[in-house]
């Protein structure tokens, strides 16, 4: 329950720290905000998950477990975008801003740290290959071009020529095919040690986006709890990590860090599509705000049983 509550505690202090921050950083604060991410993309992303994918004891499960995470959200998504066109009869904008949410899940920034302190480090590697297999082609290509198609202005589409610029996934390549002795304990340890350091710089960073936005009127406390937000939770924390465990049950020994997470909060990177792409940014903050609390305050409730 220790490492839950250091999480919760890391992700709570940089995300109000960085809020704090932006107004008195008003030119520069996305300057700030892009550096940091260069850093995290180019730097420390691609050491994390190396070294531990190097180290993958691949197992019956791991193949399929992806692709079982990808028909998840595939069904999912359809279901967010019958839920806002037919239900709730939302404007293409918010529309999009509701099925980017559900199908962006936080596996990366909030995932990674969980997966450690709940399953321990053991199960890492299992939750980087999702993280790097799903999520980012998820995000550079599905919902960036969900964000053009649907935005209220043009934005970058998604294309593959971004999934290759990607360093996290070209490092997971590597690690696959590297010989373990390319991954010593040492240098091991080293990169579940920069799964920490991850945590304050990335969420520094959302709450320098999440401060300019409050300013701009598009988030405000506490965040709106509408009927778009809560449909967006229901599939996000409820019917994706569901769906995930049924689907589980087909094939013996799919990663216990596959089915934790699919039950990630929604992206930040969800926030990025809507700015670029003129997606609904009310609903895209208040979502990921929303459900980065309940996964977290689920995490410190279940970590005792957690064996």
């Amino acid at each position: 329950m220790t490492g839950v509550l250091l999480v919760a505690a890391v992700i709570a202090a940089a995300t109000v720290a960085g809020m704090a921050a932006e107004p008195r950083l008003p030119d520069s604060g996305q300057a700030i905000a892009r550096l940091l991410t260069r850093v995290l993309l180019w730097g420390l992303s691609p050491v994390i998950y190396f070294f531990t994918v190097a180290r993958l004891q691949l197992e019956a499960g791991v193949g399929v477990g992806l692709a079982f995470g990808y028909l998840e959200l595939a069904i999912v998504g359809g279901v967010a975008w019958l839920a806002a066109t037919r239900l709730l009869r939302l404007t293409r904008p918010r529309a999009g801003a509701l099925v980017v949410c559900v199908i962006l899940a936080n596996t990366g920034y909030v995932g990674l740290p969980l997966t450690t302190a709940l399953l321990g480090s053991d199960q890492l590697g299992f939750a980087v290959a999702f993280d790097s297999g799903i999520s980012g082609p998820m995000f550079l290509v599905v919902a960036m071009t969900i964000g053009g198609l649907l935005g209220s202005r043009a934005g970058e589409r998604g294309s593959w020529a971004a999934l290759l610029r990607n360093p996290p996934l070209w490092a997971v390549a590597a690690g696959l095919v590297a010989p373990d002795a390319l991954a010593p304990d040492a240098l091991l340890s080293l990169a579940h040690a920069l799964v920490w350091v991850m945590i304050p710089l990335a969420f520094f960073v959302v709450g320098l986006t999440l401060g300019a936005e409050a300013e701009e009127g598009a988030l405000r406390f506490p965040p709106a709890l509408d009927r778009p937000v809560v449909t967006v939770l229901g599939l996000r924390l409820l019917a994706a990590p569901a769906l995930m465990v049924a689907l589980a049950t087909l094939v013996h020994r799919v990663p216990d860090a596959y089915l934790l997470q699919a039950a990630m909060p929604c992206g930040a990177n969800s926030v990025l599509v809507a700015h670029l792409c003129g997606l609904d940014l009310r609903i895209t903050a208040s979502a990921v705000a929303w459900s980065t609390m309940l996964v977290l305050v689920a995490a410190i409730v279940v970590s005792p049983f957690v064996a």
